[in-house]
């Protein structure tokens, strides 16, 4: 929900309560789509109709970002982060919020959360713009489903941990909140939509001309191709982000990591825990394995096995920018 919030431009207070929404589809008391069909349409007035709710001196800022995607603040005194999740991650019953502790400040929060969604499924079905989604042939956005709620905390920026400077380039709000969260530069790039539409081209541009140490370039599309198991839309977008990013960028820096934050399997639409394949491109700080070709099996032969942690200090050493012991 913090990173939601800052990749949307919001300002936090250590004081708020975020959490990252996804606009559904409900009927008959079950959920029957978790993203409203994957389509935006309208949905930022939607938020607009929800955004500025009061409950118990507590204001609730809502904001739509990208596709069904959108973050839930709430601003007040005495609440709490220990709540639980409202989306059940598969189809049926929605959950509501409870306490996670016994802190009084976390049933207060639940019981807020429970009344600004009751008050929110009143709204949204008589909102002029499900009326419109519905003329469309779209799925209305009925309901909210909250996770990952969190409070905002100062952290060492990336400068100060690592010593260098550092870009995020994306479409998605969470992702460009994280990279704001530990201290990158996130510029404004026209066309990142992060959606299937999304500018590479303009996102390779704006990773070359960065001009800091570091770039983390994130693009959103193929895991969302994953969970409509659109196994043909995947491979063809994995396609043109090699034609139009790896390969653009790939004279422009020193080392280049190409890599997933998890893996997405196409056959069941969901996050799975295998191995994620990675591939380090570079010059002669970079042994050369001829495994042929880049993927999950071919990826499997090779010798290296790291965690996430391990991956910006390879990269560094790669790059030069490591630091060594001894002589």
């Amino acid at each position: 929900g913090v990173y939601e919030a800052l990749g949307a431009g919001i300002k936090l207070k250590q004081t708020d309560v975020a959490f990252r929404v996804n606009f559904a589809t409900e009927k008959n008391g079950k959920i029957i789509d978790r993203r409203a069909g994957r389509n935006g349409y309208r949905l930022d007035e939607l938020a607009e109709e929800l955004d500025g709710m009061k409950i118990g001196g507590v204001r609730v800022i809502l904001k739509h970002t990208v596709e069904h995607r959108g973050v839930l603040v709430l601003r007040g005194k005495n609440i709490s982060s220990d709540v639980s999740d409202t989306d059940p991650h598969k189809l049926g019953p929605e959950l509501k919020p409870r306490p996670t502790s016994r802190k009084q400040s976390a049933t207060r929060t639940a019981k807020i959360l429970n009344q600004f969604l009751e008050n929110a499924r009143k709204i949204m079905k008589d909102s002029p713009v499900n009326k419109s989604r519905k003329r469309k042939g779209l799925l209305v956005a009925n309901a909210l489903l909250l996770r990952g709620p969190g409070k905002y905390e100062k952290v060492e920026c990336i400068k100060d941990r690592y010593g260098i400077t550092a870009t995020g380039i994306a479409g998605g709000a969470l992702y460009k909140g994280v990279a704001r969260f530990v201290g990158m530069k996130v510029p404004d790039v026209p066309g990142a939509t992060g959606d299937k539409n999304t500018d590479l081209n303009a996102k390779a541009d704006a990773a070359i001309n960065a001009n800091t140490d570091f770039v983390f370039l994130h693009v959103k599309a193929t895991d969302s191709f994953s969970h409509d198991r659109d196994f043909v839309g995947k491979k063809n977008f994995i396609e043109k982000v090699d034609k139009q990013v790896v390969s653009k960028v790939r004279n422009e820096f020193d080392v280049i990591f190409v890599s997933g934050d998890h893996s997405t399997f196409s056959s069941l639409g969901e996050h799975t825990p295998d191995p994620v394949p990675f591939i380090i491109y570079g010059d002669e700080n970079v042994i050369r394995q001829d495994l042929g070709l880049f993927s999950e099996r071919y990826a499997a032969l090779g010798q290296y096995r790291i965690n996430g942690l391990d991956v910006l200090p390879i990269l560094l050493s790669k790059a030069g920018y490591g630091i060594k012991f001894g002589e």
